[in-house]
């Protein structure tokens, strides 16, 4: 790279870390008294877990989300100015874990007094799967968790955290309920994933991932898929050896497109799946109800 490129990234630089620490400089006490609504100031590291903060925060909590669009990928994102200030004045934060928002990991860590909360480590299933916002049982610890340090952080208000946990936690099992008569009425169910996003919920509903291992490997390491591996997958799927593909709608490749257009010219369905909040959710449960409508749709066909 030249010089005459580099000084404006220089400049650019040391302008935002100036940016930040005069911003966090007067965030001062932001981790003991909230922000100036009054309201304890929450940072996820993506909506999703967001999502499951509000529902029991409600109206006592700020959720401030890092990851926020569809198309953003946790494993590659980068950290803005803005994110770092919305950390300095975070009470609490929540990550996912796992492996999965390790850029969260640091911006956390600027947040020296605020209580943290790791997913992965809540949910502690001893599967290496880190897609944990798909496992029922994950989620409704983390919303116990939630209303423990909100408790905590203000008291006062330990009653209303505690309920509205209990709230979001019975809608949760419901969808387990939901998803386990599913899985029910098509014992012995098998599909292909494009990626394994949907790890938990599948095996909520006892439904077979059928992939080649060696395929589902190279798509999550976003490496080469061993052409053995692809022919594997497009010989299942023309078959209809499987009742569904379950896609990550925001992982798309070459290979992913081959796969789902496959699935569409052999009549099977397609189950998409997302690893945030898709356009025009607004919340965990009216999110992943849809999710299970179509995952118990396609079992149907």
């Amino acid at each position: 790279m030249s010089s005459s490129r580099q000084l404006p990234r220089l400049t650019a630089l040391v302008s935002a870390s100036a940016a930040i620490a005069l911003l966090l400089a007067g965030c001062g006490g932001g981790n003991t008294a909230g922000d100036d609504s009054g309201k304890i100031d929450v940072v996820a590291s993506t909506d999703v877990w967001g999502s499951v903060a509000a529902a029991v925060g409600g109206e006592d909590v700020q959720v401030t989300s890092i990851i926020h669009d569809p198309g953003a990928d946790p494993h590659s994102y980068e950290t803005t100015p803005q994110d770092a200030v919305a950390a300095g004045k975070a009470q609490l934060t929540l990550a996912n874990g796992g492996g999965y928002d390790d850029f969260f990991t640091k911006l956390a860590d600027q947040a020296s007094n605020a209580k943290k909360l790791v997913a992965y480590d809540i949910g502690a299933t001893g599967d290496e799967n880190e897609h944990v916002w798909y496992s029922f049982a994950t989620v409704q610890k983390v919303a116990d968790q939630v209303a423990a340090e909100l408790s905590q952080i203000r008291p006062s208000d330990k009653q209303s955290f505690t309920d509205n946990a209990a709230a979001f936690k019975a809608k949760v099992a419901d969808l387990q309920t939901k998803t386990e008569q599913a899985g029910a009425a098509h014992p012995g169910s098998k599909v292909v994933a494009t990626e394994p996003v949907a790890h938990y919920l599948l095996e909520t509903a006892k439904v077979t991932d059928a992939t080649p291992h060696e395929f589902s490997e190279a798509v999550e390491e976003e490496s080469d898929v061993p052409a053995a591996a692809l022919a594997e997958v497009q010989n299942i799927i023309s078959g209809k050896q499987v009742k569904a593909v379950v896609n990550n709608a925001q992982t798309v490749t070459p290979v992913t497109e081959q796969v789902v257009n496959t699935a569409k010219q052999a009549g099977l369905p397609v189950v998409d799946v997302t690893e945030t909040l898709p356009a025009g959710a607004t919340d965990y449960i009216s999110w992943m109800t849809s999710t299970v409508d179509s995952l118990a749709g396609a079992l149907n066909s």
